[in-house]
């Protein structure tokens, strides 16, 4: 066993504005969450999502970006750029004061492959320091650029279309679909689930997330499922990027149990994980319409868990502030041009990326 691998790990055996501290990493369940639904929508949730349009909400994010993105490269692949917002309003308040915003607190450029038979998903750190490019706001109101800005301000500043901005300023790619979580509502599906099984090779037991996991296996309702994810200290150097792992395995546990549950044979239960994570999500106007989002999730049903490559975009610590991080330029690139050109990332492009000495978490 290595040093970097004695502390909690896990692995998967199943898919704006001022930030307050308290619970602030458990959005994240909600965006893996939403990156499982997309990668495994046809099993069978589209089916009932003919009931369920009057729960979808979308923003026009084409509208608002107009024609300055990247060139439209028509060769059968998609990519889907996948954010969790933390608002606190509503039912969301259980995990923090709303002070009137919400941030991404967690992004993923989920690429499906041509033919629909792979996937690979790019986890881009919330603390990674980028030049931020000039957008329009919800409200029409010009935001400025910004150098060395962390990446999750984009959607602080200028909401969903600016953080897509952000995005493809930073891949050179067009993101064809945009999906938005609430984590309160994921949380949710997670129990109309059933909840996800993961097994742990060690104790996990972290006083901030309050998850406290003996070595096994075990069945995660919501909130322990909100405590994964948000577990850090745990875990590696206790840093975003060794999170980042648990995520991934998270991401993959969730989509075997979406597969597997079942729910085409059950009407009921299939209505009401769909009525669920309708509720939950916030698409592109593209998607806002039921026979739009259905297709959209009957194309990527053939995917699987072992169909979908996880990767951490390449950065290293900032020497400046060892809580940021800066991309590898040239590993970075590597990455986005694999996608780019619908090719399989290359492993070289994340050899000496940081990590947060949790690689072993997942296996």
């Amino acid at each position: 066993m290595t040093e970097q691998n004695k502390g909690g790990r896990i692995r998967g055996s199943g898919r704006r504005r001022k930030q307050p501290a308290k619970g602030r990493r458990a959005v994240t369940v909600a965006a893996w969450s939403a990156a499982a639904i997309v990668v495994v929508g046809g099993s069978g949730l589209g089916y009932a999502y003919v009931k369920l349009d009057g729960n979808l909400k979308s923003v026009d994010i084409n509208a608002q970006l107009g024609t300055d993105r990247p060139k439209n490269v028509d060769n059968g692949s998609m990519d889907i750029l996948v954010l969790g917002s933390d608002s606190r309003s509503g039912d969301n308040g259980a995990y923090g004061k709303d002070e009137g915003g919400a941030r991404s607190d967690t992004a993923m450029v989920v690429h499906v492959y041509e033919g629909h038979q792979k996937a690979s998903v790019v986890s881009i750190p919330r603390d990674t320091l980028v030049d931020r490019p000039a957008c329009t706001d919800e409200r029409g109101a010009a935001v400025r650029a910004d150098k060395r800005a962390m990446f999750n301000t984009a959607y602080e500043v200028g909401g969903p279309a600016c953080a897509v901005k952000t995005v493809e300023s930073m891949s050179g790619i067009r993101m064809d679909h945009y999906i938005e979580v609430d984590f309160t509502g994921f949380k949710e599906l997670i129990d109309k689930l059933g909840g996800v099984e993961i097994t742990t090779t060690a104790p996990i037991k972290d006083t901030k997330s309050h998850l406290d996991l003996a070595p096994g296996t075990h069945t995660l309702d919501g909130e322990q499922s909100l405590g994964l994810v948000r577990t850090r200290k745990s875990v590696g150097d206790g840093s975003d990027l060794g999170r980042i792992q648990l995520q991934q395995a998270f991401m993959k546990a969730f989509m075997d149990q979406v597969k597997d549950i079942g729910v085409l044979t059950n009407p009921k239960k299939l209505l009401d994980v769909a009525d669920t994570a309708t509720k939950a999500i916030t698409t592109d106007s593209e998607l806002n319409s039921v026979n739009e989002l259905r297709s959209f999730a009957q194309g990527l049903g053939k995917l699987g868990s072992e169909d979908v490559h996880m990767v951490t975009m390449p950065v290293r610590y900032d020497p400046a502030d060892p809580n940021r991080v800066l991309p590898l330029q040239a590993q970075s690139q590597q990455v986005w041009q694999a996608l780019k050109g619908d090719r399989p990332i290359p492993a070289a492009a994340t050899e000496d990326a940081a990590t947060g000495k949790a690689d072993g978490v997942v296996r």
